[in-house]
């Protein structure tokens, strides 16, 4: 897809080719590409190498599994999500395995395997949305996860881009690549702005 995004600074095309469409056709992925995806997560960097991202999925030929998948997003995300043909849901382990101490750093790691899955996706010619809006609570008891474990942090569809036509009328002139914030409001020299300097 071509995209009307364009950077301040030199980067890798694939940075702005990624986007989180919401219209995304039913076809089946491949056994391979389902198998790069994840392979994809299991190379995103870690803190001690924990790697404690723990995925839970339903493809949509596992009709029981996807509708149960489905059934714990919030229903704006269900009227376009369900229709993908790949559902997961993301966990952090709460804890080290080395040690049992809290892994402050979890949340920070799924996110770099989410984004590993996410640039994989586009290299095969799909796209992977994720979602906040999702019931915590009944994703653990109807996925079988430990909540004192394991902190649900994240649903995500992923499919080829469909067409915006078929999505909810209220969400088809949003299905455009987003802009993002110039550097300047999140990049600071030397000191945060703003934060008071210490007295002397």
């Amino acid at each position: 897809m071509t995209t009307s995004r364009q950077p301040d600074a030199d980067i890798d095309p694939r940075f702005l080719d990624r986007w989180s469409p919401r219209a995304l056709r039913p076809d089946p992925l491949t056994p391979a590409q389902l198998a790069s995806l994840f392979e994809a997560m299991r190379w995103a960097p870690s803190c001690f190498n924990e790697q404690p991202w723990r995925v839970v999925y339903a493809e949509s030929s596992a009709t029981d599994d996807h509708a149960r998948l489905c059934g714990l997003l919030v229903p704006a995300n269900q009227s376009w999500a369900c229709r993908a043909p790949l559902l997961l849901m993301l966990f952090a382990s709460r804890n080290f395995s080395h040690n049992g101490k809290p892994n402050r750093t979890a949340a920070f790691d799924v996110g770099s395997a989410w984004m590993s899955l996410a640039l994989e996706a586009r290299v095969l010619g799909l796209y992977a949305h994720a979602m906040a809006g999702f019931d915590t609570a009944r994703a653990y008891s109807e996925l079988g996860v430990d909540p004192e474990k394991y902190e649900a942090l994240a649903a995500v569809a992923v499919g080829a881009l469909g067409d915006p036509a078929e999505l909810p009328e209220n969400y088809r002139a949003r299905e455009t690549p987003s802009g993002r914030n110039p550097q300047s409001q999140f990049v600071f020299p030397g000191r945060f702005p703003g934060e008071p300097t210490s007295a002397t």
